[in-house]
C-alpha cells in the first residue's frame, strides 16, 4: 500500500518541481523578452503613459519626431514630422504594429527605461513629476534630406540616396523613395492603422496594389548590383597592387567570357575603348579592362580589398541593422570578370556604395557610418556623445593612392552627363548602369551614381540609386538618371542647395 503512495507522492513532487521551474523561467528568464514583446498590451499601456522623448536632428534641433499629450486611454500620441520624409530615420510607434527605425534601435532612451536614466526615474517618483524620456539627436542635415527625398519624389523614382560626411561617418541624409507616412501607424484608431499597414505590405504584384514596398528602408535593408560603381574597388585593389593609373589595360571593344562558347563581354553600346590605360578605363567606363583586370588581381585581393571598404560585414549597425553587402563566390575567370564590372553576385547596399566614395575621400580610411550624434537625458543634458571611429583596421588603400584615385574619378566625372554640373565646384565621382532581373538585357537597368566633393576638400559623399531605369527605360544611365540627384544633394549639403 505504501509503495503506490510513494510514488503518487513523487509524482506529484516532481510536478511542483517543475511547476516552480517553469514559472521561475516565465518571471526571471523570459521577463524581458515578454516584458518588450511588441504584443504586450499592458508594457504599452505603462510606455504610453510617459511622454516618449524626440528624435531630433543635430542642426538647429529640428524635431523629428515627439509626442503630445491626449485625453484618451493611451496618453500619447506620437507625431512625426514631415513623417515621409523622415520615415527611413524615424520609423514607426505604434501601439498594434511595435516599431522600427529610432524608434526602435533607441526605444530604451525615448522611454527612459535605459539604465543611465534610472537616477531621473526615481526623481520622478519622489517628485511627483510627470515621467518622461531621453532623447535621440541624429546626424540628418534636414537641408540635405529635403533635398534628396524631393529630387527622387518629384521625378517619381523608386530608390535611395545617402549623404554622408567622409571624415566622421555621420549619415547626413538617408533617402528611401517611395516612404510611408508614420503618422498613420501612430493614430490610436486601430482601424486605421490596420488600413494603412495592409495597404503598405501587400503584394507589389496584385492587381489591387498601389504600393512598391514603401516601408522597405533601400538604404540599409536593400541591396543591389552596383554595376560600374563596382570599379572603385577594383581599381583602388589594381593601385595597392603597385599598378598606377598610367598602366595598360583592355581597349577591346569586346572579350570573350572565359569557359563560355560564343558568349562575350562588351563595352558599353559596344564601343572601344578610348584608351589604354587604367585612367581611362576609368574615366570612360571600359568594362573589358576591368573585367581582365578583375581576373588578374584574383578573388584574394578583391575580397581583401572589398573588405577594407567594409564591404562583407555582417554586423553592420548605425545603429539600425544594415543589410550585409557581398561579392559572391568569384570562383572562376568568368565569375571574375562578370564581378569585376559589379554585376554577377556583388551586392552592395546605397549606404555601401556611398561608403566607397566616403572612403576614397578619407584618404583611403573607411569611417564607421553613424546615424546617432548623442543620446540625452529630458533635461537635455548629454547621456553620451558619439565619437567618429575607424571601421577597419587598416585603410583600404595608402593616402597617395586614394589621390591617384580621386583624379581619376574627377575624369570620370568630366565624361558624366546628367544635370547640375557648376563650372565653380570639382566633383570626383562613378556612374554605374547595372543590369538586373531574369531578363537583363531587357529589363530597365538600375542607375547608380557616387561622388564626392569638393573633390580636393571633401565635405560630403553621396549615393543614388534610381531602380529599374527611373524614366529613361531601357536607355537609362547613371549620368542621366541618378547623376542630377547627386549633385543636387551635394549642392544642399555644401549649403549651396
Amino acid at each position: 500500500m505504501n509503495t503506490p503512495l510513494r510514488r503518487v507522492g513523487l509524482a506529484m513532487l516532481a510536478m511542483v518541481v517543475l511547476l516552480l521551474a517553469n514559472a521561475t523561467y516565465i518571471h526571471v528568464v523570459k521577463a524581458a523578452d515578454y516584458r518588450d514583446d511588441p504584443r504586450n498590451q499592458r508594457q504599452l499601456l505603462y510606455e504610453y503613459s510617459r511622454e516618449r522623448g524626440q528624435i531630433v536632428s543635430q542642426f538647429g534641433g529640428t524635431i523629428l519626431a515627439q509626442s503630445s499629450k491626449t485625453n484618451d486611454r493611451l496618453q500619447y500620441l506620437r507625431k512625426y514630422r514631415s513623417g515621409p520624409m523622415y520615415a527611413p530615420i524615424t520609423g514607426y510607434y505604434s501601439w498594434r504594429y511595435g516599431s522600427d527605425g529610432m524608434e526602435r534601435a533607441s526605444n530604451d532612451i525615448l522611454t527612459g527605461e535605459d539604465e543611465r536614466l534610472i537616477v531621473r526615474r526615481l526623481s520622478d517618483i519622489i517628485t511627483g513629476r510627470d515621467p518622461r524620456g531621453g532623447h535621440v539627436q541624429v546626424t540628418i542635415d534636414p537641408a540635405v534630406q529635403q533635398a534628396a527625398y524631393n529630387a527622387m519624389v518629384s521625378r517619381g523614382f523608386t530608390g535611395s540616396v545617402v549623404a554622408l560626411r567622409p571624415d566622421t561617418g555621420e549619415i547626413l541624409g538617408m533617402v528611401s523613395t517611395p516612404s510611408y507616412d508614420p503618422n498613420k501607424l501612430a493614430s490610436h484608431d486601430g482601424d486605421k492603422q490596420e488600413q494603412a499597414w495592409a495597404s503598405w505590405n501587400c503584394d507589389p504584384a496584385a492587381p489591387n496594389c498601389t504600393h512598391n514596398n514603401p516601408m522597405l528602408n533601400r538604404s540599409v535593408q536593400q541591396t543591389y548590383p552596383p554595376g560600374s560603381t563596382f570599379k572603385l574597388v577594383v581599381t583602388a585593389a589594381a593601385l595597392e597592387s603597385g599598378m598606377t593609373m598610367d598602366t595598360p589595360v583592355e581597349s577591346a571593344s569586346e572579350v570573350p567570357l572565359p569557359g563560355t562558347t560564343g558568349i562575350t563581354l562588351e563595352n558599353y553600346a559596344g564601343a572601344t575603348c578610348p584608351g589604354s590605360t587604367l585612367r581611362d578605363a576609368l574615366a570612360y567606363s571600359c568594362n573589358t579592362a576591368f573585367a581582365k583586370l578583375a581576373e588578374k588581381l584574383g578573388a584574394q585581393k578583391l575580397r581583401s580589398t572589398a573588405r577594407k571598404f567594409g564591404i562583407g560585414m555582417d554586423d553592420l549597425s548605425i545603429p539600425l541593422d544594415v543589410e550585409q553587402s557581398h561579392l559572391g563566390p568569384l570562383d572562376s575567370s568568368a565569375v571574375l570578370y562578370q564581378s569585376g564590372i559589379g554585376q554577377r553576385d556583388v551586392r552592395l547596399t546605397p549606404l555601401q556604395d556611398a561608403m566607397l566614395s566616403a572612403t576614397i575621400a578619407n584618404g583611403g580610411v573607411t569611417m564607421k557610418p553613424q546615424l546617432v550624434k548623442e543620446l540625452l537625458a529630458p533635461d537635455l543634458s548629454t547621456l553620451e556623445e558619439y565619437e567618429s571611429e575607424e571601421l577597419m583596421d587598416e585603410p583600404a588603400l595608402s593616402s597617395q593612392n586614394a589621390e591617384v584615385l580621386r583624379d581619376m574619378m574627377i575624369a570620370s566625372e568630366a565624361n558624366t552627363s546628367g544635370e547640375g554640373k557648376r563650372s565653380d565646384l570639382t566633383i570626383a565621382s562613378k556612374t554605374g548602369t547595372a543590369e538586373h532581373g531574369a531578363d537583363p538585357k531587357n529589363t530597365p537597368p538600375h542607375a547608380w551614381y557616387t561622388a564626392f566633393a569638393p573633390a580636393h576638400d571633401p565635405k560630403v559623399a553621396v549615393a543614388v540609386i534610381v531602380e529599374s531605369g527611373g524614366d529613361r527605360g531601357l536607355a537609362a544611365t547613371g549620368g542621366s538618371v541618378a547623376a542630377g540627384i547627386g549633385r543636387l544633394t551635394i549642392n544642399a549639403a555644401l549649403g549651396e542647395g
